[in-house]
């Protein structure tokens, strides 16, 4: 059938499934090399050697070493692999909310880095920056927040824990399903976000969402274009946001500034919803893993947009 003789209904529909196989393909380049060599570096025992490597930081952080295996996953793996260890881990311990909160901000943070850290990179993120950001800062803000309940004598009660975990089934099937429908849903509420995105500009309601954000985003160092990639990132989560992003920046509607402090800031600050709500499942309180973390991502951010220039074109330039 001749384009000339579709209905506009389904050019449209047409043009939203071309757009979103490029932001699609782009994502899975990168998205299936990264989560074959992590299950390859479980398999062979990663996460106990970096459960090993981390365990001397949990100490000045008020927290028992054992509590970095939970860490070492969650930046190997999820959050959510995170929760069902630390469920495991913690059964016969006495932690106190404020540890649990603690522990909860490293994996806010710290989590998903080598599929996370791959997306970024591609997007213009080089690795030493995601990984001085996602673990730097979540041990620095982890290390703040000990310091404030410790002083302040604050969350010193008993954790309860919200749920108990139900045992998992670690086959290679199972796993290898559970890919294959996170990649099916990753597809989906891409679509769904090119077309709201578009919605939204049609309307007019994007032009109202940039100025919204105007204030905030000029404060950060960033320009009002990557206003819709930072809401998708911080409500979505990182994978998301530098999906689209790399669409954007393709597009040129992006300078390598904004590309540079939009991601930096998702790095920080990203799934506010999601993660939040999960990690607060493991009894850790919202004034760390949400506010404090919030706080702490545009601190960092403006700090870094405030770099003397030619040492922020400096990091643009190592980027490729």
């Amino acid at each position: 059938m001749r384009a000339s003789r579709l209905t506009p209904a389904v050019r449209t529909a047409l043009s939203l499934l071309d757009e979103t196989k490029v932001v699609y393909l782009e994502l899975l380049k990168i998205m299936v090399p990264a989560l074959l060599i992590v299950k390859c570096l479980e398999l062979l025992g990663m996460t106990t050697l970096l459960g090993q490597w981390l365990a001397p930081v949990m100490t000045p952080l008020g927290l028992p070493e054992p509590l970095s295996l939970v860490w070492a996953a969650t930046l190997l793996t999820n959050i959510y692999t995170g929760v069902v260890i630390f469920l495991d881990v913690s059964r016969d311990m006495s932690l106190s909310v404020a540890q649990v909160t603690v522990l909860g901000s490293l994996m806010a943070i710290g989590h998903s880095l080598p599929v996370e850290g791959a997306v970024a990179r591609k997007a213009g993120i080089p690795w030493w920056l995601t990984l001085t950001l996602r673990m730097g800062g979540a041990w620095l803000l982890a290390w703040s927040l000990h310091l404030a309940y410790s002083l302040g004598n604050g969350l010193q009660h008993v954790n309860r824990l919200a749920w108990e975990s139900a045992p998992q089934d670690v086959s290679l099937d199972t796993w290898l399903w559970q890919q294959l429908q996170t990649l099916a849903t990753i597809f989906v509420v891409i679509m769904a976000l090119i077309a709201i995105l578009r919605l939204l500009r049609r309307l007019g309601i994007e032009r109202v969402i940039h100025r919204l954000l105007a204030p905030c985003l000029r404060w950060l160092g960033i320009g009002p274009d990557a206003a819709n990639i930072t809401v998708i990132g911080i409500t979505l989560g990182l994978s998301y946001g530098a999906g689209m992003l790399l669409h954007e920046t393709r597009s040129g509607r992006l300078t390598s500034r904004d590309v540079l402090l939009t991601l930096s800031f998702l790095g920080l600050c990203h799934s506010l919803i999601e993660d939040t709500l999960l990690i607060m499942l493991m009894g850790a309180d919202a004034s760390g893993i949400l506010w404090a973390r919030l706080g702490f991502s545009l601190v960092v951010v403006t700090l870094l947009a405030r770099l003397p220039h030619h040492r922020l074109a400096r990091l643009e330039s190592r980027r490729r």
